[in-house]
């Protein structure tokens, strides 16, 4: 098989895959009407999903909640009193139990004047998503997640002006003696809030309580195709239960079977296009992780039960958790220092492509550093993997060189053998290895860049650094596709180029016509693709075709027929 038909299979199985990755989406768009996280929203009167305990059985561990909806009538009476936090970062609405509304102040919706911030959590019931938790018991009384109440009243609580952190505390008061005090704590520039339980028994028993931990959301309909970046991303339940775990928002959301995972040390997360929440527990405690598919299967759940406690008379006793709800900033997440937390920024469900990820990441990150401009740096990130591949091309473009060179030997030998295609392959094939030619020495160079590329690719449409990120002039936006296809037009021109000073040895005419509309087919797929990738396809393109066009004027001859015939 010549160079350039394993070229032409290798550019057609590209194109393949990121059509059936595409496919995959419209696949699995979920069927709950709901609109993107991102889009903005007004919170509504609806009370959300109330979590009932399981029926207690004395002795034993209780059971996971069941989530059930409240009626109207009983939660309008026992709705709780709010508050209302503000830092630098995060504008929430409290009522206790749940973190029901929670606006990314440093994160607009788009880049139009006056857009609101980005919403994560929502009370609407077309896109709700809250993070909840609670306490069960299998012999007592226990609060679930909507009986705390804010321990100095309803209001608005704010970070002060050079304060580092706030606290807001929350209370239940049962009915034997034992008290709940919740706190909240927020510090500055952090998006990781802390969730701490001190459970205090001033009765006369033991009092035995397992907290849970829960996320529960509408799953959003995001718009599928290739005009929509957000639908390239992964929307669905992940957690660590030893290894890293996801499950897709679709049709049946528990379609690969319910979740019951005991482990230490784990986490669940809801992860989005650029942003995700997350239940953190502290690193000794154990916990069970489940899903579940609430409200007749139109909200999907992901909840962590535990630790369990039992406080004695006049004892008492605290757990921990954080709770992640922003961006998903790399350096911020890495601080978290929980196992696999960072693959919430969902390069690839691949370990080996997600590694790659992360490596590019880091050295797009270190660019930025010096550079101080996202689009710059990726055409830095560009000539670091040239000049790192740089031994791999130069044999590719001597290969390319030393075959221009005997095109017309084998043209002869087209020629002289007609239809009789075996023969011919043989001959061309004694000519390669008489004249110590490697067709497949082109190949190499194509396998190494294209993990390169996809790797990139989600990169690219995964790093929230990214978002919104200007290069100059007509490029605003790095992860949103080029507004005057002008990128595009430049990789078609790039790929044509590239095509005539490629030798095409043996090529039939059937071939000739498809590589013909290679330029087109990638240039209308780019059209599309975020404007960063189609940045570096481009700036990779355009070195590859100088050192190309280098080293065959280097390394190549005048292409002229032999005097001499060659013998069959």
């Amino acid at each position: 098989m010549n160079q350039t038909r394993v070229f032409l299979i290798f550019a057609w199985l590209m194109v393949a895959t990121l059509l059936w990755l595409e496919w995959n989406k419209d696949k699995a768009a979920p069927a709950a009407p709901a609109v993107a996280a991102q889009t903005a929203t007004t919170p509504g009167s609806t009370v959300p999903a109330a979590v009932v305990p399981a029926s207690p059985s004395s002795g034993t561990v209780p059971s996971a909640p069941t989530v059930a909806p409240m009626p109207a009538a009983s939660a309008k009476n026992a709705a709780p009193a709010r508050v209302t936090v503000n830092t630098d970062v995060l504008s929430l609405v409290l009522d206790g139990g749940s973190v029901l509304q929670a606006d990314l102040l440093h994160y607009p919706q788009s880049k139009t004047p006056g857009s609101g911030p980005v919403r994560l959590f929502s009370e609407d019931p077309q896109h709700f998503y809250a993070a909840e938790s609670g306490w069960v018991s299998s012999g007592s009384k226990a609060p679930d997640h909507h009986a705390f109440v804010p321990e100095n009243g309803a209001g608005d609580v704010s970070l002060a002006q050079g304060a580092d952190s706030v606290s807001v505390p929350f209370v239940w008061q049962g009915p034997d003696g034992v008290t709940i005090r919740r706190t909240y704590t927020f510090k500055r520039a952090s998006y990781e809030i802390e969730v701490s339980d001190q459970v205090v028994n001033a009765g006369t028993g033991t009092w035995q309580g397992t907290v849970y931990r829960q996320l529960l959301r509408t799953p959003p309909q995001v718009k599928s195709g290739m005009t929509n970046p957000e639908s390239f991303s992964f929307n669905g339940a992940t957690w660590w239960d030893g290894s890293y775990q996801r499950r897709k928002f679709n049709e049946d959301y528990l379609e690969d079977g319910r979740v019951n995972a005991q482990v230490k040390g784990g986490w669940i997360a809801i992860p989005q296009h650029h942003f995700f929440s997350a239940w953190i527990p502290q690193a000794d405690d154990t916990t069970t992780i489940s899903l579940d598919n609430p409200d007749n299967g139109t909200r999907a759940l992901i909840r962590e039960m535990g630790p369990g406690v039992n406080v004695g008379p006049g004892q008492q006793a605290t757990t921990t958790a954080r709770l992640w709800v922003g961006p998903k900033l790399v350096d911020k997440i890495h601080a978290i220092k929980a196992p696999g937390i960072d693959r919430v920024v969902d390069y690839s469900q691949f370990a080996i492509l997600a590694l790659l990820g992360q490596g590019l990441f880091w050295v797009l990150n270190f660019l930025h550093g010096f550079i101080g401009n996202w689009g710059w740096s990726i055409i830095g990130l560009v000539i670091l993997v040239k000049l790192a591949l740089y031994p791999l091309s130069a044999a590719q473009y001597k290969s390319f060189a030393k075959m221009r060179k005997f095109q017309p030997r084998i043209q002869q030998l087209k020629e002289r053998y007609g239809d009789d295609k075996q023969k011919f392959q043989v001959a061309m094939m004694e000519l390669y290895k008489k004249e110590k030619i490697n067709p497949m020495g082109g190949c190499l160079p194509i396998l190494v860049q294209m993990p390169v590329f996809l790797a990139l690719y989600w990169v690219l449409v995964e790093t929230v650094e990214l978002r919104q990120a200007p290069w100059f002039a007509w490029i605003q936006d790095l992860t949103a596709r080029d507004p005057y296809f002008i990128l595009p037009v430049l990789n078609m021109l790039v790929m044509w180029l590239t095509q005539k000073l490629t030798p095409a040895p043996g090529m039939d005419p059937m071939q000739q016509k498809m590589m013909q509309f290679m330029p087109l087919v990638f240039g209308v797929m780019m059209a599309f693709f975020p404007s960063g990738l189609v940045l570096y396809w481009v700036t990779n393109g355009a070195l590859g075709l100088l050192q190309q066009w280098w080293m065959t004027k280097r390394h190549g001859e005048s292409a002229t027929p032999p005097k001499t015939a060659v013998a069959k």
